[in-house]
């Protein structure tokens, strides 16, 4: 049975989610105000209260962990302008999608250390840009060695979550991405259920071979477009703890591109004891639904707190973001709103 848009009115009614209170999860760190998967992007989210962060992990071709979205450097570092790397350049078919610059994959750590990061959309964000060059790309042992520090600091546990890029491929290439993780987490200490470290992948062989090797929670990441069945919903049971899911499967989008009514895809989840994280909650209009964009400039602030208030009244249990601070400032609302009510 494909999971149904519900009643009109629903929308309007708020679901309970499986939490006491809806976790913020910091995409790719505060990408929104610095260039992603930096250590200052994930510092920077830290300080505005997230109560996570995420991110994106690839293997070099010497078996380390780093923080990249893609395999493919150039759009993220300086790969292109070092002439000593340039030999590196080639095409590769990546889950399906022939590619061609540089990989993570052929790069030694050493050679991948001696990149700079840049903004991946300069012309959406202009001011992160400003930071191009100031960081090159950290090390899974890096950041997690960061938020420990930053935990300390501010006296309280941020939590990480982590996913897995490309697994099957990473598998292929003989580069597998759960050894050097799981054993990673078990040096620094963080490979128990209480460690808030949550694994992720769109990929569920990666997930139930997981699942049998760690009691880590672990995300099924949903994309859009994804036609999510009952049957499938009792699969993923088996395996995983939660799903992450993009915003348009919990609150789809008309012809118009405008929110309408919630699916049940919170309820369903829920029903089954599967948490529901809503991916990814971005404040540029170009990214939001029309009827919550501000003008008609693509790359201005919209009402991305309206995304994120329907979002939590559809029961979502965690809002992954690019910038985390417009979600906790709903999400203060909402306790202040509960706590005059009583």
């Amino acid at each position: 049975m494909t999971v149904t848009r519900e009643a009109p009115q629903l929308r309007e009614v708020s679901t309970s989610s499986l939490v006491p209170t809806p976790t913020v999860v910091a995409h790719r760190g505060a990408s929104g105000h610095r260039p992603e998967h930096t250590l200052d992007a994930y510092r920077t989210a830290i300080r505005m209260g997230a109560d996570d962060i995420e991110l994106d992990l690839v293997a070099t071709g010497d078996g380390v962990l780093v923080a990249r979205h893609d395999l493919e450097l150039s759009v993220t570092t300086d790969v292109a302008d070092r002439p000593a790397l340039a030999h590196l350049r080639r095409r590769m078919v990546v889950d399906g999608v022939e590619q061609h610059g540089w990989f993570a994959q052929d790069l030694t750590l050493a050679e991948l250390k001696t990149l700079a990061a840049r903004e991946r959309m300069p012309g959406t964000r202009p001011g992160n840009a400003a930071y191009d060059g100031a960081e090159g790309v950290p090390t899974l042992t890096e950041v997690l060695a960061m938020v420990g520090a930053e935990s300390l600091r501010r006296g309280r546990t941020v939590g990480v979550a982590l996913e897995l890029k490309h697994a099957a491929h990473h598998d292929a290439a003989g580069l597998p991405l759960d050894v050097p993780l799981l054993r990673e987490l078990a040096r620094q200490g963080l490979d128990h259920p209480w460690a808030r470290v949550t694994l992720m992948s769109f990929e569920a062989p990666v997930l139930r071979r997981l699942a049998t090797r760690t009691r880590l929670p672990l995300l099924q990441l949903l994309d859009r477009g994804h036609r999510v069945t009952s049957e499938e919903l009792d699969e993923i049971d088996e395996y995983a703890d939660g799903l992450g899911a993009h915003t348009s499967l919990v609150l789809p989008r008309d012809a118009a591109g405008a929110v309408g009514t919630p699916s049940t895809l919170v309820r369903e989840a829920h029903r089954r004891g599967l948490t529901l994280h809503a991916w990814t909650v971005r404040a540029e209009n170009r990214f939001l639904p029309t009827d919550l964009r501000r003008g008609d400039a693509p790359d201005a602030l919209g009402d991305m707190a309206g995304e994120v208030r329907a979002l939590l009244a559809a029961g979502v249990d965690g809002v992954i973001t690019d910038h985390p601070e417009q979600a906790l400032a709903v999400l203060r609302e909402r306790v202040g709103q509960t706590a005059s009510q009583r």
